[in-house]
């Protein structure tokens, strides 16, 4: 099943920035993205439509909005299963995405040791 979030949705009127904990944390659980991958459903597929007027969204903010399912799946199946949409010319998440996934994945690998 394909899934979708569009941020558009929680974007506060006249902002060009998602940033933050709090907000990634208030983003998480008004989206309930937490809920989704649950049933261990390989056919689950996820799109985060990012609104094209974003300049920027921090990765404190994706870290927050991400580290359920980013723990929950793993980096490789994360990347396989959630997929974002961006029509802006003015901002690529990749590197953002990256640096919050990587840092996740390093919060959850020194709490469990």
């Amino acid at each position: 099943m394909d899934l979708t979030i569009d941020l558009n949705d929680y974007k506060v009127k006249g902002s060009k920035v998602f940033t933050g904990r709090d907000r990634g944390i208030e983003i998480r659980e008004k989206t309930k993205i937490d809920s989704l991958f649950t049933n261990g459903s390989d056919s689950d597929n996820l799109t985060i439509i990012i609104p094209p007027e974003i300049m920027s969204i921090n990765p404190s903010f994706l870290e927050e909005f991400l580290f359920n399912i980013v723990n929950k799946l793993g980096k490789e199946k994360f990347y396989q299963k959630v997929k974002f949409s961006n029509n802006s010319e003015r901002y690529d998440i990749n590197e953002d995405l990256e640096e919050a996934v990587d840092r996740i994945l390093r919060a959850n690998n020194a709490l469990t040791k």
